[in-house]
């Protein structure tokens, strides 16, 4: 495909206020089909009254939202798009199977769709099985099955890695991998990097409501690079050797060591021999993607509520779906 890339949704200086609080102030990103995007930020950071505003399920103050085409801010999307909130409307004494044919119903989907998307998830041999026998992994794969119902284009997903082990977590990065192979897209929150890191081709990076990074995995890492740190007699002789051989990323901390970014051990001790220094130690210092977003941000001291009315835990006795978890349209 020559040119730029069709964009699944586009949001702009969106405002959203509640009284005298500020939940998402001026924001503004765009996600291309044919990509998966991620907002990454703490609690509190806005990342749900966004999905919220962009699945029609909140209006916003002012600003604008479009999926797949331009609207007004909050107003019901005019293309493919299922969507996954919090609390997901899990009734746990339903099965797998009833549950969907509830939602597809209310959808106006065909029946059949429901043993297509349980496959597609695979949950077909769970589908007798009762919500609240599931494990997280499957209650995951479930809500993911129930955004697919309308056949959508664009995944709106909250928190969709939360609680997940490494191997569930895995199988969603693979599933959405080949979800923007098709063509499609996908908006998926986190309040971990390293959770969405592996799978995600942009980061919206948020803070209190704004944006405060968008850009590429990438070069959000070219900021934060993992380091080498050297204990030298002399890391300002060091440091000049390596300056000198094109390596100018380098630190020195508080205890005297020298941190350095881009080269590799043999480089060091190469430079190093060049400038009569003496090596005592020579240490791996790998970022943790946790740290880079820690340092982007700091937390709030009240994070505002992520949607209206009382949380619905999965696994409570006669618990009704909490209304609104998902948003399917065709």
């Amino acid at each position: 495909m020559s040119g730029a890339r069709q964009l699944a949704l586009s949001v702009r200086a969106l405002t959203k206020r509640y009284d005298v609080t500020t939940a998402v102030e001026n924001v503004s990103f765009t996600v291309a089909f044919g990509t998966t995007a991620a907002l990454v930020g703490p609690p509190g950071a806005g990342k749900t009254t966004i999905l919220r505003v962009l699945l029609g399920l909140t209006s916003a103050t002012s600003g604008t939202a479009s999926v797949a085409g331009p609207t007004a801010a909050g107003s019901a999307p005019g293309h493919a798009v299922g969507g996954v909130l919090a609390p997901r409307g899990l009734h746990p004494a339903r099965t797998a199977r009833d549950h969907l044919r509830i939602y597809a119903a209310a959808a106006s989907v065909a029946a059949a769709r429901v043993l297509e998307v349980l496959e597609m998830v695979d949950l077909r041999a769970a589908a007798a099985t009762k919500i609240g026998a599931m494990s997280l992994g499957q209650q995951t794969r479930l809500a993911l099955a129930t955004a697919l119902l309308g056949d959508p284009a664009l995944l709106v997903l909250d928190e969709p890695m939360n609680g997940l082990d490494t191997a569930e977590s895995a199988w969603l990065r693979d599933f959405l991998r080949e979800h923007s192979r098709r063509g499609g897209s996908a908006l998926l929150s986190s309040e971990s990097l390293a959770a969405v890191l592996p799978g995600a081709d942009s980061l919206i990076v948020l803070n209190e409501g704004t944006v405060i990074y968008e850009g590429s995995p990438a070069r959000l890492r070219r900021g934060h690079p993992d380091r080498l740190v050297v204990a030298a007699s002399s890391p300002i002789a060091l440091a000049t050797m390596l300056a000198a051989r094109g390596f100018t990323d380098a630190v020195i901390r508080t205890d005297g060591r020298l941190a350095v970014a881009e080269a590799t051990e043999p480089q060091i001790r190469a430079a190093a021999a060049a400038a009569h220094v003496r090596l005592d130690s020579i240490i791996p210092d790998q970022i943790h993607p946790d740290r880079v977003l820690a340092s982007l941000t700091k937390p709030t001291a009240a994070p505002a509520p992520r949607y209206p009315g009382p949380p619905a835990p999965v696994g409570v006795a006669n618990q009704q779906p909490s209304p609104m978890p998902y948003g399917i349209s065709r």
